[in-house]
């Protein structure tokens, strides 16, 4: 078995955006050499998520509306503490931080709408994103 591991790093210019991921995992994919395993893509901060699903404006808006209704942005007992991300963090718990996507014959092996977000809930500062695929 081999492992290759790359990191990303985002400085998203407003406080919530979504980044589609796909393309660039694919050339992580490639470069790793890996043709049978899997991959790993995790946020490494905790107001951060990666998820899959459809890239549809439509469906990101309706991701974005659910996430308000769930967690809104209000007055949390985190923000006692200074900040003011109490809202971030629990939309980060609700999409979670990591997806595992499975690579048969040198690719992803995602379902034909399937497509991999990173989704900032915090940003304007830089954050990182560890991409490791295991495989051989």
């Amino acid at each position: 078995m081999r492992a290759h591991t790359e990191y990303l790093t985002f400085h998203t210019k407003a406080r919530r955006e979504l980044i589609h991921l796909t393309s660039k995992l694919e050339e992580i994919l490639k470069t790793s050499g890996i043709v049978d395993g899997f991959m790993l893509v995790s946020a490494m901060h905790i107001t951060a998520g990666v998820f899959v699903n459809d890239d549809e404006s439509g469906l990101h808006a309706d991701i974005w509306n659910w996430l308000e209704e769930l967690a809104p942005k209000g007055n949390y007992a985190h923000h006692r503490t200074g900040e003011d991300n109490g809202d971030a963090h629990l939309k980060s718990m609700l999409v979670h931080h990591e997806v595992i996507v499975p690579v048969t014959k040198g690719r992803l092996d995602l379902g034909t709408w399937q497509r991999v977000f990173y989704a900032e809930f915090d940003g304007q500062r830089d954050k990182r994103l560890i991409v490791k695929v295991l495989g051989i």
